[in-house]
């Protein structure tokens, strides 16, 4: 019996020892999950604050007016070939109109006192162009409607 008790208490140790190697195994396993878990943490802290950065800076003017410019094309594609034959040359009058404002704003351009600054001759000659286009178009917007309302008058006999 006494063989027994020493067996069993060899049982014990054995099995104690092998659950504290389980134990320690276990407890090496958890702080290397600890520190991959922090390394992981401050990995997803710095893409956080890069995030908030990037956010926080919004996108660039650039692409900001590029996209709206790009939208301005297919809004103004879809919008003149969808008007009809009959009401083209009506429509195109009125572009007269549109284009008085942009003299309007060439003849800014073209008087601005910008000639200390490195933009100063470029402006002038933008201007000088813009002002020389939107005449030609006024000009002949003005021709095409005075042709077409001729069109419509009675011919004399």
């Amino acid at each position: 019996m006494a063989d027994n008790k020493q067996e069993d208490a060899q049982q014990t140790a054995e099995e104690v020892e092998r659950a504290a190697e389980e134990l320690k195994e276990a407890a090496e396993r958890a702080q290397e999950s600890s520190q991959q878990l922090a390394e992981a943490s401050e990995q997803a802290s710095g893409l956080v604050s890069q995030l908030a950065e990037v956010a926080s800076s919004g996108p660039s003017e650039f692409v900001f007016l590029a996209t709206i410019f790009v939208l301005a094309i297919f809004v103004g594609y879809y919008v003149v070939w969808s008007v009809t034959p009959a009401l083209h040359t009506p429509l195109m009058s009125v572009t007269n109109a549109i284009s008085s404002v942009v003299i309007v704003g060439a003849l800014i351009a073209l008087g601005a006192d910008l000639a200390a600054s490195a933009a100063g001759g470029t402006s002038k000659l933008l201007g000088f162009v813009a002002v020389a286009l939107a005449s030609v178009n006024i000009f002949g917007g003005f021709l095409v409607t005075q042709r077409m309302l001729a069109m419509y008058k009675k011919k004399e006999r």
